[in-house]
């Protein structure tokens, strides 16, 4: 999976904006507090963090704000998870993405993506499970790739049911060209942190999406 096959969880169709992400603490991703205040700027955002990160972020601002209406909350868990949704919603949402200028959602990019790095057909529940998206979001992706001649389908011999999918010379063409220009977007995306940082970082959420996994797989199951 490269950087650009995330996780899709909203199930958006093509062309479908990212909606405002809900931070941890059910506060719109763009900062508002509870009750749907907006934090203050400037100077509000400067001083000393109780947990001990760095302020300037959004996401600092909504702490102080639940801090303030319940002082003994241990607000830890939204220091994490507000500020993943955050970054999650600030990515979809750049408008110079490569993707974008190709006229490709993300989520549609995954689809095409798992199919070029598998190197096989694949059905339309085994995309789904590839690109953590929904049986439905897969369906009208798919019928939109396969309009614009990117995917192409085959009928089962022994089941009609069921449908293999495969990318087209075009579709693969897309997929090779965009790749190298959207993992360089990426890269100055990330640039503000350095080598170091940026292993780090990976190596936390690898270790956190890998429990999550197991975690909440167990309790779908």
């Amino acid at each position: 999976m490269t950087a650009t096959e995330g996780p899709s969880p909203n199930g958006g169709g093509p062309g479908d904006g990212p909606e405002p992400t809900t931070g941890a603490d059910g506060a719109s991703a763009t900062g508002g507090g509870p009750g749907g205040a907006t934090p203050a700027a400037g100077g509000d955002l400067v001083g000393a963090d109780p947990v001990g990160h760095r302020q300037g972020d959004t996401v600092a601002a909504v702490v102080r704000q639940w801090q303030a209406v319940h002082p003994g909350l241990d607000t830890g868990p939204m220091e994490i998870i507000g500020r993943i949704n955050r970054c999650a919603a600030l990515l979809q949402q750049a408008e110079d993405a490569p993707l974008r200028r190709a006229g490709l959602s993300r989520p549609e990019f995954d689809l095409l993506g798992a199919l070029r790095r598998t190197g096989h057909e694949l059905t339309p529940g085994e995309l789904a499970r590839e690109t953590f998206s929904s049986g439905a979001a897969v369906t009208k992706r798919l019928k939109q790739l396969t309009e614009r001649g990117l995917v192409e389908r085959r009928g089962d011999t022994r089941d009609r049911r069921v449908a293999h999918l495969r990318l087209t010379d075009a579709g693969r063409e897309l997929v090779d060209g965009i790749l190298p220009a959207q993992l360089a977007y990426e890269t100055a995306a990330l640039s503000g942190l350095d080598a170091p940082g940026q292993g780090e970082l990976a190596a936390l959420l690898g270790e956190l999406l890998a429990q999550l996994e197991g975690r909440l797989g167990a309790l779908r199951s």
